[in-house]
């Protein structure tokens, strides 16, 4: 399991175990960490899994490409550490990963 922190726009923190494989998405979803809506399902098409990534985090996750990056354009807010969480795998060396919720999906 691989520890990840949800911090909702009013500052409220949420961590949470989330299993190897899965996309920071899901994990949200599985424990109803409130902000992240997933009107798609994690296919990349809807762009309501929008989240920041904490700053010392980016790095290794790293920028959005291809259709996540078209997706981003249509978010409000945008900003460099934008991802979508459909789009990010829980890998092991994501232990301790921070994403900020944005005030709206």
């Amino acid at each position: 399991m691989v520890s990840i922190t949800y911090i909702e726009h009013d500052g409220t923190s949420h961590v949470v175990d989330v299993e190897e494989g899965r996309s920071v998405m899901e994990g949200a979803i599985q424990n109803n960490i409130p902000g992240i809506v997933a009107e798609c399902g994690g296919a990349c098409s809807c762009a309501t899994c929008h989240a920041y990534v904490d700053e010392q985090w980016f790095e290794k996750v790293g920028p959005a490409g291809g259709d996540e990056a078209d997706m981003l354009e249509f978010v409000d807010n945008p900003a460099e550490n934008s991802r979508l969480t459909c789009q990010i795998e829980v890998i092991e060396d994501l232990d301790g990963l921070i994403v900020c919720l944005p005030e709206g999906q």
